[in-house]
């Protein structure tokens, strides 16, 4: 008896011993935690180090990873009066109109005319049209396509790969504007190539004959650093590159009439209509690849980037080209078409320049608003005034630098 409660004492005083031991390791790391301090070996510090970053960095990473970047435009996208100023003794009445009303409040300019000739016969918000031009963003891929065309590189119907499981046609690449085909078109072809054609079709000069004011875009001597998208980023978007209104409707016209690139001329009077003459500035041998460019600019404005035209006009058929992009805080807009129809061809260009209101669809639209006034007027049932007015052969006239 006296062994067995001997057993029970023991028993009980380890008993105690482990539970008063338990209690004291149990507040001890409780109070530990409390003042941040863990009395443990040096591995499970470390371990509670990284547990106790972990979730933080997880919350940043995961707001990082949410938070968009939002794009701020400085330049406003609306103008009181755009017409201001400008010389219209010389300009077709009816044209003038029709650009304004069609242009409205935008900070913009649109320039009209004639691709028989080179005549500009209306030139609204002349300020701006004359200036030293901006970034023709995807407008460029007109003369890439050209470009492309003339050396063979492509045909219509070429796909060009894009992906592993995708590819496009030029007709589709126009159509919808796609950069990713015109920056491996523009690779394929290479600067020196890119650069040769773009002067050919009138960039990096100016694009008219004495026009007072008119200032000169920029076509650069060298590609584009290959960490801002070398010769790809400059054949899809333009990059690096400006552009002016003038120049632009240039080289349209030339598309438009199969293949002269005139000298734009501005009649600042009457009597200079009635002595105007066309000057010739060279042939372009592209008359043979015209109808593959066509077919996307045709499809540009039926299914693709510029079919707001089609929400004002329709009665014709209209060709056209689409651009949008930003620079130092300005959006810039840019449509340039041609009207095919029975009795002429006109040519016009609409750029914009000022924040979120503007696009290349938004240019598009209002050279549906400025088509639909020409029709109502009447202005496609004769020939233009420039046809009228002259029937001199074209002057060939050498290069101005």
């Amino acid at each position: 008896m006296t062994y067995r409660i001997k057993l029970l004492f023991v028993a009980l005083v380890i008993f105690l011993v482990t539970t008063l031991s338990f209690a004291a390791s149990s507040t001890t790391r409780s109070r530990s935690r409390k003042d941040g301090k863990v009395s443990e070996n040096a591995r499970a510090q470390k371990r509670i180090t990284r547990l106790r970053h972990k979730h933080p960095v997880a919350r940043r990473t995961a707001k990082a990873r949410h938070r968009r970047y939002v794009e701020r435009f400085y330049t406003n996208s609306y103008a009181s009066d755009v017409g201001e100023g400008d010389l219209t003794a010389g300009e077709d009445p009816t044209v003038r109109q029709a650009a304004l009303d069609a242009l409205g409040n935008m900070n913009g300019t649109i320039v009209a005319l004639d691709p028989t000739s080179g005549r500009v016969l209306a030139m609204v918000n002349q300020k701006l049209a004359l200036s030293e031009g901006a970034q023709p963003c995807s407008t460029i891929k007109l003369s890439v396509a050209l470009a492309a065309l003339s050396e063979g590189v492509i045909s219509r119907e070429t796909p060009v790969q894009l992906g592993r499981s995708s590819s496009m046609t030029l007709t589709q690449a126009l159509a919808h504007s796609n950069n990713a085909y015109f920056e491996a078109v523009g690779r394929q072809l290479g600067f020196s190539k890119v650069s040769y054609y773009a002067h050919q079709f009138g960039l990096g000069e100016l694009a008219g004959y004495h026009i007072q004011g008119e200032h000169l875009g920029v076509y650069p001597a060298r590609e584009l650093d290959a960490k801002l998208g070398g010769v790809g980023k400059m054949c899809s978007f333009g990059e690096s590159i400006s552009m002016t209104p003038l120049q632009l409707g240039a080289m349209v016209a030339a598309i438009a009439n199969g293949g002269t690139l005139y000298y734009l001329q501005h009649p600042t009077s009457p009597e200079e209509v009635v002595d105007f003459q066309p000057r010739v500035k060279r042939q372009l041998e592209i008359k043979d690849i015209l109808p593959e460019v066509e077919d996307g600019m045709m499809g540009a404005v039926q299914y693709g980037t510029a079919r707001s035209v089609r929400l004002n006009f329709s009665e014709e058929q209209i060709l056209g080209k689409t651009g949008t992009c930003s620079k130092s805080g300005t959006r810039f807009g840019w449509f340039a078409s041609y009207a095919n129809t029975e009795v002429g061809r006109i040519v016009t260009v609409v750029f914009l320049r000022g924040g979120r209101p503007v696009y290349g669809p938004k240019a598009a639209e209002i050279s549906g608003r400025f088509y639909r006034a020409l029709y109502d007027h009447n202005f496609f049932r004769q020939p233009p005034a420039s046809a009228q007015t002259s029937g001199e052969k074209a002057t060939e006239v050498g290069i101005r630098q």
